[in-house]
């Protein structure tokens, strides 16, 4: 049973000692354990050496005498000692509790310990102090042997309080130190060491009393404290290490720790504010800081005056009166500063967490402080902030919304300008950069968007800037910009946000309009699209005719025996026999023949190719990728009307001389019986006259085909896109890619990985039709040579 309730106490006592100790700052686990290992040792020896109850354990007498004691309060009344003798009698009656007397007479010896005065004057109160000695859990020594039970008695009950703890070998200092918003550090204790009370001296104690520095000095201190100077009383033993005077009651230690934890604050951040930042953001944030700080030292001004004014005013009441009296004290002083306190904090944190982020990442971070706290106080100190910190990045926005230029010297807005020079390999699958003044000169970084606006307006941003430029450098229309930026420029900062949005919404509109026509009437980016397909895509008919019938005879010879001056009078003879000549010049002077690379065996036809001839700024459209696009598609259709082209040829002599020389050869042989069996060249011709016609009703379907359900209804689905409003340069490059693809795919030319071998087979099949045709120019060659000679 001894055992049960021995190992009952040690489990409350362990428990006890763990919520009690905590750990301090940067203690290892051996430090702490070996700490609560003494205290526990400590809190067992007290119990130990306790003696035994001096009277008889009584409930019932015991129980009388609380009764007597609330009947005589004069608070009370009679309802408490009713309600006192209910609880009695309720605790009387609980089986469970075995130690009534013992929890009763507790009660009782609490009840008579006297309260505490408070003083106005804290150098009144005595004042306890702890020592740290080694090896604390074995009590400093027994009890000297020459004081007796009744000089320890008075001792204990002195007036003046509990003596004062001894010193240790020298002047122990207490220290306080800053922590992130409120955590005070203190200086961590010496290892196997724990505080003791013992007995001093009363002479000694007053000897220290003497050296006690009053509430007055203090407060005289206080205001070059706050501001991270030492003084007299309260000096800086390090940079971020703060001593107090070490004879001073707790209740004041607390105080002043409170007070020093915004001059440690204020050290750290003046530190931050001279620091260095290669940042316009980054000086921005120092700078706001910086002002906060004055407002800070604005507020210890006033302080001071309060202070100085007080002190004065006890001075000349007589040294009798406290400061307190007069209005001013430590505890008044921790209020007055508290709202200050926690702006330090905050800027701390904001400090601690700005290490390494700059531009938009920087302006996030504070942001958050906005959006994401639920404290008013942290939400609307942080926009105060944003709104002095933000003016560089809105200079920037300005600069690049109105003027279309660039001014980031630091790389922190979320537009960058791009290296040529590094710009990687062209994945594969991705069609190669078109030109550097619009894909490649500019680029939007998501990571660098600051919170403060969101992902399609950082969009449209970056494509106002981008356009803006395109139109000073790549259209030369310098003159517009500066006029544009002259009437629409104006300030921007944060906070105002419906201005924001309608000047970037008008700025959008504005551009984006003025571009489109500047490419639609200056550069005339329509009419060479519509160009490209009347002469590239075959959609002028007569043209392509004329062209075809007169480079037939040119382009079966040898490709090594064509010349391009040749080429190109002919097309020239195409162009004003058709009604191409009624064209633009201008449209007109861009096309051109020209001749392929050559290989063996290759005649006219496999070499020859148009070219149309487009300048900047009309290439960010129309890029060298579309061109290859246009001359891919050019190439299929040519060899599909020269299919065309020979088949008809051949149609048309076999039916001249189906009414002629292959009907006298038919009528001779039939006649003569001799040569061929009767009506045999009759069905011969008969067949190749009928697959001829199949070959041709193949190509016109073809033809037919591509040019009207392929390139027309990509063609008005293109004009669809670039004639639609608020229509952008990227909207029209993006509608021209899209266009071609679906040529490329639709039109059976290998633009996806399910009809790629499509134009092989469609290559080979033509290429077997214009055998046949040669075959068939053989046969009636051969027919006309026996015509002749039957004559």
């Amino acid at each position: 049973m001894v055992d049960d309730r021995s190992q009952r106490i040690g489990s409350a006592l362990s428990a006890l000692v763990e919520t009690l100790v905590h750990p301090l700052t940067d203690e290892d686990d051996a430090s702490l354990d070996e700490r609560r290992d003494d205290a526990l040792a400590l809190a067992k020896s007290i119990l130990e050496g306790h003696p035994g109850p001096s009277v008889v354990s009584n409930v019932s007498h015991i129980s009388e005498l609380i009764k007597d004691k609330v009947s005589r309060d004069q608070d009370g009344g009679v309802d408490k000692a009713v309600r006192v003798s209910n609880l009695l009698s309720r605790l009387l009656s609980q089986p469970v509790l075995s130690q009534k007397w013992a929890i009763l007479s507790l009660l009782q010896q609490l009840a008579e310990v006297p309260q505490a005065e408070d003083t106005s004057e804290f150098d009144k109160a005595p004042s306890p102090k702890r020592s740290l000695q080694p090896n604390g859990h074995n009590r400093s020594s027994s009890p000297p042997p020459e004081k007796s039970n009744a000089q320890v008695f008075e001792q204990a009950f002195a007036s003046n309080g509990l003596p004062r703890i001894p010193q240790q070998g020298g002047r122990p200092v207490q220290s306080a130190e800053a922590v992130g918003f409120g955590e005070r550090r203190v200086r961590q204790r010496n290892e196997n060491t724990l505080p003791v009370l013992e007995p001093e001296r009363e002479g000694k104690s007053n000897a220290e009393n003497t050296e006690r520095p009053s509430e007055t000095l203090l407060l005289h201190d206080l205001p070059f404290t706050l501001q991270g100077l030492s003084s007299k009383h309260l000096p800086f033993s390090s940079r971020m290490t703060l001593d107090l005077p070490p004879t001073l009651p707790l209740p004041i230690i607390s105080l002043l720790h409170t007070l020093a934890e915004p001059s440690l604050l204020y050290r750290v951040l003046s530190d931050f504010v001279e620091s260095r930042d290669e940042g316009l953001v980054g000086q921005s944030l120092r700078s706001a800081i910086g002002m906060e700080l004055r407002a800070y030292l604005g507020l210890i001004a006033t302080l001071e005056g309060e202070i100085r004014r007080a002190i004065a005013a006890v001075k000349s009441e007589g040294p009798g009166d406290g400061v307190g009296k007069a209005g001013v004290t430590l505890k008044r002083c921790v209020v007055w500063t508290r709202e200050a306190t926690m702006g330090l904090r905050l800027m701390s944190l904001m400090a601690e967490q700005a290490q390494n982020k700059k531009g938009g990442r920087l302006i996030t971070m504070i942001h958050s402080f906005s959006t994401s706290h639920g404290d008013p106080f942290v939400a609307a100190f942080a926009e105060k902030l944003l709104a002095h910190m933000t003016r560089p990045f809105y200079d920037m926005l300005r600069q690049w919304i109105y003027d279309g230029e660039l001014s980031d010297p630091y790389l922190e807005f979320f537009v960058h300008e791009q290296d040529p020079k590094n710009d990687g390999p062209i994945q594969p699958g991705r069609r190669p950069p078109a030109m550097n003044v619009w894909e490649d000169k500019y680029a939007l970084e998501e990571a660098m968007i600051p919170s403060i606006m969101t992902q399609d307006f950082a969009k449209k941003v970056f494509l106002i800037g981008k356009s803006l430029n395109f139109i000073r450098y790549g259209c030369g229309d310098s003159a517009w910009v500066e006029a544009y930026c002259k009437e629409a420029s104006r300030e921007l900062h944060y906070g105002d946000t419906a201005t924001l949005e309608s000047s970037i919404d008008k700025a959008y509109k504005t551009t984006m309009a003025r571009l489109i026509t500047l490419m639609d009437t200056k550069f005339h980016l329509f009419a060479h699209l519509r160009a490209y397909k009347k002469y590239m895509l075959l959609g002028q008919g007569d043209f392509v005719a004329l062209l075809m019938e007169s480079l037939a005879g040119a382009l079966d010879r040898p490709a090594g025996s064509q010349y391009r001056h040749t080429l190109t009078a002919q097309l020239d003879h195409a162009i004003r026999g058709s009604n191409a000549q009624y064209d633009d010049p201008q449209i007109l002077e861009r096309l051109d023949a020209r001749l392929l690379e050559l290989s063996h065996g290759d005649i006219g036809w496999d070499v020859f190719t148009l070219e149309y001839r487009i300048d900047a700024p009309v290439d960010v459209v129309i890029t060298p990728w579309a061109g290859k696009q246009y001359l891919s598609v050019f190439n299929f259709l040519w060899r599909v009307k020269r299919v065309e082209f020979a088949l008809g040829s051949t149609w048309r002599r076999c039916m001249t001389g189906a009414r002629g020389v292959l009907a006298s050869v038919d009528e001779r042989e039939n006649r003569t019986g001799q040569g061929f069996p009767p009506t045999t060249m009759s069905s011969l011709w008969k067949q190749a006259r009928c697959c001829i016609a199949e070959m041709i009703h193949f190509v016109n379907q073809l033809q037919y085909y591509i040019l009207f359900e392929v390139i027309e209804a990509s063609w008005d689905e293109l004009q669809t896109a670039i004639t639609k409003p608020n229509a952008t340069l990227d909207d029209l490059i993006e509608a021209h890619n899209k266009y071609l693809r679906n040529i490329k795919h639709k039109g059976l030319l290998g633009g996806s990985k399910r009809n790629e071998d499509f134009p092989n087979q469609l290559h080979h099949l033509l290429k077997g039709m214009l055998a046949y045709r040669d075959a068939v120019d053989g046969l009636y060659s051969f027919s006309v040579a026996e015509f002749t000679r039957k004559q």
